[in-house]
């Protein structure tokens, strides 16, 4: 049985919060439709930017049926559902898989980091696709784990038939190229962040799941779409000019400023949820001066 193929742009989806810390699920959907009317492959729901960690599984599954109601015919639906024990992951992952989830993204397990061996992290990834009611992607993100997945271990999990791609968020292009030589042609290695999202496409890569795509969907589709039609120049300058926008969102002032961003080119940012700190104004006015300067605002 052959792989599903992804191409094109996800936006890991923001999840809005008012004032008090609620879920505001009119605002998530308002940003579906909004974003429906770009050219993108889908979205990804539950992922780090969209504070899923402070989410309770009510709520995740509250997402995941909002995203599935609001989403563009045609488009992917993506689902974050890893969790630290292969128990819990399967459960949340059957449970969205059955709301009708395309396929489920899987952190790495890292608590006990010691552990995590090459062995332990084939063994977990390999009983969940086995057992998983949807494709499976793995998502490396030592940013936030402090592991770092290696090659022995992708060119392994790559060749089960129900694990279909990896979401790498290093931004390590070597490491990009490394991949892409030891696994299969229908494996999809997607790149995790913008900063790479020209040098990414420039090795082959052929699917982003980009922070930046939730306040600048446009621009991170067009990066494509230009490089496709052999106009690397555009492309580059493209990429160039929303660079900076990218390092603000997603390293120099975080979620907050992520949310921010959306608020101010006309997407639901929301509240973030505690212990997350609200922007303070200082940061506010950086972002408003990169987000002019790259012609945005």
């Amino acid at each position: 049985m052959s792989k599903i193929r992804l191409k094109g742009v996800f936006p890991p989806v923001v999840t809005p919060f008012k004032a008090g810390g609620d879920l505001d699920l009119e605002a998530f959907e308002s940003n579906i439709t909004k974003w429906n009317a770009y050219d993108l492959a889908g979205y990804l729901v539950l992922g780090s930017n969209g504070e899923t960690v402070y989410l309770t599984e009510e709520e995740k599954l509250s997402l995941v049926e909002s995203a599935l109601r609001r989403k563009k015919p045609g488009h992917h639906v993506m689902v974050g559902t890893g969790m630290e024990s292969l128990r819990e992951t399967l459960s949340l992952t059957n449970k969205v898989a059955r709301l009708g989830a395309d396929s489920a993204l899987v952190l790495t397990p890292n608590y006990y980091l010691g552990a995590m061996t090459d062995e332990a992290l084939i063994a977990y990834f390999t009983a969940l696709a086995d057992q998983s009611e949807i494709p499976i992607l793995i998502y490396n993100v030592p940013k936030f784990t402090h592991l770092n997945i290696r090659p022995e271990v992708v060119r392994t999990l790559s060749r089960h038939p129900n694990i279909i791609g990896m979401k790498d968020s290093t931004g390590d292009i070597p490491q990009m190229a490394t991949w892409l030589r030891i696994v299969p042609e229908d494996f999809n290695l997607i790149v995790g962040t913008a900063s790479a999202w020209y040098p990414a496409l420039s090795l082959g890569v052929r699917t982003g799941i980009l922070a930046l795509a939730n306040c600048n969907p446009k621009e991170c589709i067009e990066v494509q779409s230009t490089f496709d039609l052999g106009d690397d120049k555009t492309a580059y300058e493209i990429y160039q000019r929303v660079f900076p926008i990218n390092t603000a969102v997603t390293g120099t002032f975080g979620i907050s400023g992520l949310k921010y961003a959306c608020d101010r080119v006309g997407f639901t940012g929301g509240h973030v949820r505690s212990p997350l700190l609200p922007l303070k104004e200082e940061a506010k006015k950086a972002i408003d001066d990169i987000l002019a300067k790259a012609g945005i605002l």
